[in-house]
């Protein structure tokens, strides 16, 4: 094994290239990912809402929980702490 200022040439070497093909297969999948955002669009759906969908099943529960009482939080404050059906309610 040839060293270079204490670094194995051949292990890097292997690190180096396992990372390369990685990559490679990464932009391939990244590509099929692409085609089938495509695919979905071309039929009618929205791929923003997608992604979002993708996104919020990737959390786990308690996550998902958290970041929905969040929001319902926020849009409450900003929403002079009214809640939409709330004001409507009290405008009959």
């Amino acid at each position: 094994m040839v060293q270079a200022g204490g670094v194995a040439g051949e292990q890097l070497r292997s690190f180096i290239e396992r990372i390369e093909r990685l990559e490679e297969e990464k932009k391939g999948i990244a590509e099929d990912i692409k085609e089938v955002y495509a695919g979905a669009k071309a039929v009618g759906f929205d791929t923003k809402v997608m992604r979002k969908v993708i996104s919020i099943r990737k959390m786990d529960q308690a996550d998902r929980q958290e970041q929905e009482a969040l929001l319902d939080v926020y849009l409450h404050a900003i929403e002079g702490g009214q809640l939409p059906e709330k004001a409507d309610e009290a405008s009959e």
